[in-house]
């Protein structure tokens, strides 16, 4: 049996989306017919605004056009804040409700700060909050939604590679975000080539399994970073900061990975998202 493909998909709407259209309703046929792309991430990082109805006619208009639908939750949700916990399992529920109206199969989920405490004591309380975090979304029917939580771009932040897949470790339904842009921002560049990427893929099957190393989620997007780690999202166009995508592109299509993979942009996240298509498909027509 062939392997299965790794989806492309764009970050919320990009700026050509958005002179044509003001709806995101929209967006699933456009995606997919003026840019050939398969996934689209909706966006609630300023909070969960969208309401069921409209939830769910966008998952059919998703369907209608083979586009696989991710949530990215609040950006305000902080795993590591205990005081809070109740409020941010409400925020996480409520993605869930998004998620489960409009047929997404995971949530994105910031990590939260380290707040100046030990980096360990930080981790394990966001590992607390998001255990309480699937049983509540058990109890409320959403257990066939995945926790996403995601690898972040500030070196002060939680969340570099290790952090966030040990994380995972704490149950199976948690799939990591790999955001390869962050991480090559909090490591100053570091994360770039077909080496270190190698190295990030087999840490990541080696410590998850196979299973979670073939359908893992990732975020890319180039990354212009400071002493401090993250500054601010590129576009793919702009080669002053990395990573390129085409050493992962090549590992993918060599190890039969499908992850999905989401392009941040800053305003052209489709186009590149398309991009980054067509450079992993060339890879795999490479390998024959």
């Amino acid at each position: 049996m062939a392997n299965k493909l790794a989806l492309f998909g764009a970050a919320g709407n990009s700026d050509s989306f958005s002179a044509v259209s003001k709806s995101s309703l929209d967006a699933p046929k456009w995606l997919h017919e003026t840019m050939g792309i398969d996934a689209y991430e909706y966006q609630c990082g300023n909070g969960v605004r969208i309401s069921g109805e409209t939830a769910a006619k966008l998952g059919e208009n998703a369907r209608a056009h083979s586009i696989a639908l991710s949530v990215h939750s609040p950006y305000f949700i902080s795993l590591t804040n205990l005081a809070n916990m109740e409020k941010n399992i409400g925020y996480v529920l409520q993605s869930c409700a998004a998620a489960k109206a409009m047929g997404a199969d995971r949530i994105v989920i910031h990590s939260g700060s380290t707040t100046g405490r030990a980096r360990e004591e930080a981790l394990a309380d966001a590992r607390t909050t998001l255990l309480e975090c699937l049983r509540a979304a058990e109890a409320e029917g959403y257990g066939d939604i995945a926790l996403c939580p995601e690898t972040m771009g500030k070196i002060n932040q939680l969340g570099d590679f290790d952090e966030v897949t040990e994380l995972c470790l704490a149950d199976d339904r948690l799939l990591p975000c790999v955001d390869f842009g962050h991480l090559y921002a909090r490591t100053l560049g570091a994360l770039e080539g077909r080496e270190a990427t190698a190295e990030l893929l087999d840490k990541l099957e080696s410590k998850l399994g196979r299973e979670r190393a073939e359908s893992f989620h990732i975020h890319f997007s180039h990354i212009e970073f400071s002493k401090g780690g993250e500054k601010k999202h590129l576009v793919l166009s702009d080669g002053s900061f990395g990573p390129d995508f085409r050493p992962l592109a090549r590992l993918l299509a060599e190890r039969g990975l499908a992850p999905r993979i989401i392009c941040e942009s800053a305003g052209t996240q489709a186009e590149d998202a398309a991009e980054m298509k067509r450079i992993y498909l060339e890879e795999l027509e490479k390998l024959g």
